[in-house]
């Protein structure tokens, strides 16, 4: 053999990556949402449609390289998120958030050994580097232990999901409410039915350290079994509900917590439904009761409009009383219920805001239930209607998956809602 060899990755192993810029370059473009990524190569990835989660090597050699190109210069629209896959990442271990954002980027990554782990040679804009986990909390409140005893007790989750004692209440006792977060770290329970049955639009602030507070002035419609999300980033709506007959209008909440008069109804007016925020910025209602149980979601746009009915996908399991939250990145996961019987099947939601066929169920069958994200990328839910009331909780893992129950804390109850709150960078 006679010439020069160029641009070649030589591995520690002693092993000559051939390839046209020393990296064996994948063919195909990646416009998955996931990619389970190998040293010595390179990848476009296309984000037009979603974000990529992409997974490193769980090991790596000094000197092994990877380099990720922003095919359709749309990372500033669908970002790539990097799961460094127990491997440091800067120095950094991998429960730190590593994400780029810039459409056109390229990020050429390199091993260079335990310590500092994979260093970007080149990822165009040092702001994006990994940022500290973000810690949220989670909070249930409210609720209705049995006979029509409304309570205002609360529930805090820490930011590892595990449940407090019970907090004494605060505002107002009642049951099928709602609540969602808003502002940074806020939330805001509202609306739902007082002890002695009468309906009330009343809402109550949480602040960034879990206390809530007195009842502010009803506004908008009162009502009961109504669902909430955040959407907008930073602003929630209220939708929906019970009045005596159904109702379809919705409240917009600014991110000073500020509870707008009704808007319009559009969808199927229905009770007995739930909300969870996806794809970073909108939210979605689905399920409830319009005299029978059903599948249908309404989607909320970043502006909160809310859109007309979209049928349930085929496969999805029909009911009512079920809990929703997000979860992981922009997705979200409807659980539990009543089909006429308690069950516990989910519904994952993926970033497009489609719901998907229904899961097996696991944990405890039971219906009137609550759930919010807690973590930073999970979710939790708890409580419920069982015969008797319970206060187990289910853990839901950042990819979605739902755990075995828990032992709960504090006063089982059904009727009850939950939001994130605390969410700090």
């Amino acid at each position: 053999m006679s010439g020069i060899v160029q641009n070649n990755t030589v591995r520690s192993s002693g092993t000559i990556a051939v390839a046209a810029a020393g990296l064996n370059w994948d063919s195909a473009v990646i416009t998955a949402s996931t990619l389970t990524a190998e040293g010595g190569k390179g990848y476009f990835i296309n984000t037009t449609s979603n974000i990529c989660t992409i997974t490193l090597p769980s090991a790596a050699e000094v000197g092994d390289q990877i380099v990720f190109v922003d095919y359709a210069r749309t990372w500033g629209t669908y970002k790539i998120v990097i799961d460094s896959n127990g491997l440091n990442y800067q120095g950094d271990d991998d429960t730190f958030t590593v994400e780029y954002n810039t459409s056109g980027e390229t990020l050429d990554i390199v091993y260079s050994g335990a310590s500092k782990g994979w260093i970007p040679q080149n990822d165009d804009v040092v702001v994006d580097a990994p940022s500290p986990p973000p810690t949220q909390r989670a909070m249930f409140g409210f609720g209705n232990t049995g006979g029509g005893n409304k309570v205002s007790v609360t529930n805090l989750i820490n930011s590892s999901g595990v449940a407090a004692a019970d907090t004494t209440g605060v505002g107002s006792p009642r049951s099928g409410l709602a609540a969602a977060g808003y502002g940074v770290g806020l939330a805001l329970f509202g609306f739902g039915n007082l002890q002695g049955g009468s309906l009330t639009a009343i809402s109550n602030k949480v602040n960034i350290s879990g206390v809530v507070q007195s009842d502010t002035s009803a506004v908008g419609t009162a009502r009961e079994q109504l669902a909430a999300a955040n959407y907008g980033v930073d602003k929630a709506i209220f939708g929906f509900g019970a009045t005596g007959p159904m109702s379809n209008v919705s409240n917009l909440v600014s991110n000073t917590g500020v509870v707008a008069s009704n808007t319009g109804g559009v969808g199927s007016a229905r009770g007995d439904l739930a909300a969870a925020g996806y794809g970073g910025d909108k939210a979605l209602f689905a399920y409830g009761d319009t005299g029978g149980v059903k599948a249908m979601t309404n989607k909320v746009s970043s502006s909160g409009v809310v859109a007309s009915d979209t049928a349930a996908v085929s496969g999805a399991v029909a009911r009512s009383a079920c809990g929703g939250a997000g979860y992981g990145v922009g997705l979200a996961i409807f659980a539990y219920g009543t089909t006429g019987s308690f069950t516990n099947v989910s519904n994952k939601v993926n970033f497009e805001g489609v719901v998907q066929s229904s899961s097996t169920g696991v944990g405890t069958a039971r219906t009137a239930i609550a759930a919010a994200s807690y973590g930073g990328n999970k979710a939790i839910f708890a409580y419920g209607g069982y015969s008797p009331n319970v206060n187990t909780r289910n853990l839901v893992s950042n990819t979605g998956v739902v755990a075995a129950d828990a032992t709960g804390a504090g006063t089982a109850r059904y009727d009850l809602t939950a939001a994130g709150y605390s969410i700090t960078a």
